[in-house]
Order: C-alpha cells, then sequence, then structure tokens
C-alpha cells in the first residue's frame, strides 16, 4: 500500500498512475483506496490516503516517489533553486560549489552536489544564494517546490525550486 498526501487532482478506484522518482518508475493500477480504515471509491486533493496498487510489487514502491496520471510528471536529476542558509547556532555552515547535501524534497532524501552562481566563492550562514544541484536520484518536482537539506549531517537550510531543465 502507497500512503500520503494527493496534493491536486482525484484518484479514483481503477485509475491508471505511474509510480515515479527515486528507485525508478513503473505504471500501476489503483486497486483501492482507504483512509483511516475506511474504503473510499475516490479521494480529492488534501486528502491524507492509502492506495492498494495493482501491477506492482508492494516491494517497489519507495519512500519518496510520487503516484501521478499517466505522463503528467517526470522525475529530474537537477534543478536551480534560491537556498537560504540557517544560522550557525541552528547547524548552518559555509557551502561552496562541490558540496554534497541531502536534499528533502517531500517524503524523498536524495544526496545532489550545488553549484554555486559564477564569481561566488562561498555562501554564509544566514545569507541566501541561488544555485544549480544536481541529484544523485531523480525526484518529481515543479517550479515552487519547497525543499530542506543537510550539510555535514545538520539541517542546514531550505529552499525552493526557481527553475528545471527542460
Amino acid at each position: 500500500m502507497a500512503t500520503g498526501r494527493i496534493e491536486r487532482g482525484r484518484a479514483h478506484e481503477g485509475d491508471a498512475v505511474d509510480v515515479i522518482g527515486p528507485g525508478g518508475s513503473a505504471a500501476a493500477r489503483i486497486a483501492g483506496i482507504d483512509m483511516s480504515r475506511t474504503s473510499l471509491g475516490q479521494a480529492g486533493a488534501g486528502m491524507n490516503v492509502g492506495m492498494r496498487l495493482r501491477g506492482v510489487a508492494a516491494d517497489a514502491v519507495r519512500r519518496g516517489q510520487v503516484l501521478a496520471a499517466p505522463g503528467s510528471v517526470s522525475a529530474r536529476n537537477g534543478f536551480t533553486a534560491g537556498i537560504t542558509l540557517l544560522s550557525e547556532e541552528q547547524g548552518g555552515a559555509d557551502m561552496a560549489s562541490g558540496d554534497r547535501l541531502c536534499f528533502y524534497v517531500r517524503t524523498a532524501a536524495v544526496w545532489g552536489t550545488v553549484t554555486l552562481p559564477d564569481g561566488a566563492d562561498v555562501v554564509r550562514p544566514l545569507h541566501g544564494a541561488e544555485v544549480t544541484v544536481a541529484l544523485e536520484e531523480p525526484v518529481v518536482l515543479q517550479r515552487g517546490q519547497s525543499f530542506a537539506f543537510r550539510h555535514h549531517g545538520r539541517a542546514a537550510g531550505s529552499g525552493i525550486v526557481t527553475r528545471l531543465p527542460r
């Protein structure tokens, strides 16, 4: 069973869906929708539900993956974002191009490398920058998507996706 919050649209029992994100992608069909141990025929945006899937092995669905209408979204290996670092007291630390961070998008935790803009050597705590991120695994992203990140094992900051590669 895949569990999570429906971000937008409606899901109906019998709908075809793509399972997309870290770990790959697969096609499936919704065999049932449950909320608070009650079976539903459909569910909409904002609802926290569990979906029984047919056509995909239970262990093939991983934390951080997204269920979506076929062809409606795609996973990306990179993005550009505006980030803000936490204070040093909160865990923020200097960040430079090439630093490897753990990014948290929805429930996915994916490692990636940051590249600062030309001419920037370092971003200091409590400062912000527009950075490019190369992820080690693809995740479903959209413009305006918020995320958090860790640096050296500590919470370090947050950001918002501003651009996606074509």
